[in-house]
């Protein structure tokens, strides 16, 4: 039984526009045009986590030559790679950072409660004591928020974008030739429906235009 897949597609009039056009690195190893990333990234996120990727690059029949002859394929998978790579290291640094913070935050608080303990006992728990000593275990405690705030919640998020890059580089990459459409990439009935651009995306028989 073949595996099934969750597909996501785009549509653009040339070659060129998939890939940022400020970046002078030689096309395979061209970055993908920040809007382009973000919409695949977008549909990858509303997919099922549990199927693999199939990503249908829609093009023009000469833009698609071209994309065969230059290895879009190729520059494709390799761009999500070396983002996963990326991912991967932020990930072992924030999880390394949140133990360090971890560390001090529960060293400041050990200081604090012992001060606000030995505060206590030389002013005999007077009231101007007791606040202090509040105050102290307060702020020990909000030394903590930021190793919490890195561990519970940011290296999770790294780690949850760093296995669907890795997913998106492994998608099964497949070229195919661009309908003829109107100029806005639509039938005449729905060019007041959608904004003018490029880039078009559609997922498990959903449609969506940027």
């Amino acid at each position: 039984m073949p595996e099934k897949s969750s597909t996501i597609e785009v549509a653009a009039r040339g070659l060129l526009q998939l890939f940022n056009s400020l970046d002078p690195s030689p096309f395979p190893e061209r970055d993908l045009d920040d809007e382009v990333e973000a919409y695949i990234v977008s549909w990858a996120k509303e997919l099922s986590p549990s199927r693999r990727f199939r990503i249908v690059i829609h093009l023009p029949g000469t833009e698609v030559i071209k994309a065969e002859q230059q290895g879009l394929r190729k520059a494709i998978s390799n761009y999500f790679a070396y983002r996963s790579v990326m991912l991967e290291r932020s990930e072992r640094e924030c999880l390394r950072m949140g133990r360090r913070f971890l560390i001090v935050g529960l060293l400041v608080l050990a200081v604090c409660s012992v001060i606000a303990r030995i505060l206590i006992e030389l002013m005999h728990s007077s009231p101007i004591a007791q606040l202090a000593a509040d105050g102290l275990v307060i702020f020990g405690w909000v030394a903590n928020w930021r190793p919490a705030e890195i561990l519970l919640y940011e290296f999770w998020e790294i780690r949850r974008t760093h296995r669907l890059y890795r997913r998106l580089a492994d998608a099964e990459i497949t070229l195919a030739v661009r309908k003829e459409e109107t100029p806005y990439g639509k039938s005449p009935a729905e060019h007041e429906l959608v904004p003018r651009n490029f880039i078009s995306h559609r997922a498990n028989g959903k449609h969506e235009a940027s």
